[in-house]
């Protein structure tokens, strides 16, 4: 019986833009810059001033496939090796969640948690989360994070800084071509 948190019910979004941000971080952090600086914060705040309401929307849809995408790779990695990438990925990530409460409210890692087992068990974390209820402000950073960090793990276990944005891309333009 099909779930309805089915990945084929849900929305892919924005996977570019979304990969856009999450290449731009991990690029920021790989060339030493922890901090985000005002410049490059000033111009993604107006980027997402500039999506509007249905494109912020389309965003979060993105966000969410590009953390699905990240799950399914790390599964079948895993796999592999005989590890449960619930067991190998979301206890590590929570824990450095928690390291970050600048960006990672502690109310949120339970809700970042259960959109990568929803995605490790092949739902989707979209309609996972909607079932809940809209995204509130205060889950757009740890969103954000929680696809930056499944990024991060996947660019270590390769050991290539752009295995991850590679990877989606390449993904992209096959779906494109199809």
């Amino acid at each position: 019986m099909s779930s309805p948190c089915d990945p084929q019910h849900a929305p892919a979004g924005d996977v570019g833009a979304a990969l856009m941000m999450i290449d731009s971080r991990l690029k920021a952090i790989y060339d030493g810059r922890s901090e985000t600086d005002a410049e490059q914060q000033a111009l993604t705040d107006q980027f997402a001033v500039s999506l509007g309401p249905r494109g912020v929307d389309d965003l979060l849809d993105g966000a969410c496939t590009l953390i699905y995408m990240f799950m399914q790779w790390l599964r079948m990695a895993y796999e592999d090796h005989d590890k449960d990438v619930i067991e190998s990925v979301v206890p590590n990530l929570v824990a450095t969640m928690r390291m970050m409460p600048r960006s990672v409210r502690p109310e949120a890692i339970p809700t970042m948690a259960g959109l990568l087992v929803a995605a490790g068990t092949g739902l989707s974390p979209s309609l996972w989360r909607k079932q809940y209820g809209d995204w509130t402000m205060d889950e757009m950073n740890p969103l954000e994070a929680t696809a930056f960090l499944l990024a991060e793990h996947i660019n270590r276990l390769t050991d290539d800084r752009e295995f991850a944005t590679r990877m989606i891309t390449e993904a992209l333009t096959r779906a494109d071509e199809g």
